[in-house]
């Protein structure tokens, strides 16, 4: 399992674990939920933010944020 700012570009994830205390609630609005599939798309210059789909929704989120979601890479 990693964190989200460590996987590489292109990469498709399942969210497996999330510290919910340190993540604001409408990312977890936005399907930021443990289960879903999760791909990054892009990373800004000096890698932050980061741009992703997470189940066909399109959201950039900070790589600090990004360090308390953990994911496992699908096959």
């Amino acid at each position: 399992m990693i964190t989200l700012d460590q996987l590489e570009r292109g990469v498709q994830a399942i969210i497996e674990h999330m510290d919910t205390n340190d993540l604001p609630l409408k990312l977890i609005e936005m399907g930021c939920l443990p289960g879903n599939t999760i791909q990054l798309i892009q990373k800004a210059p000096f890698n932050d933010p980061l741009y992703l789909n997470i189940d066909g929704a399109h959201l950039a989120i900070r790589k600090e944020t990004a360090q308390h979601i953990f994911v496992r890479l699908v096959d």
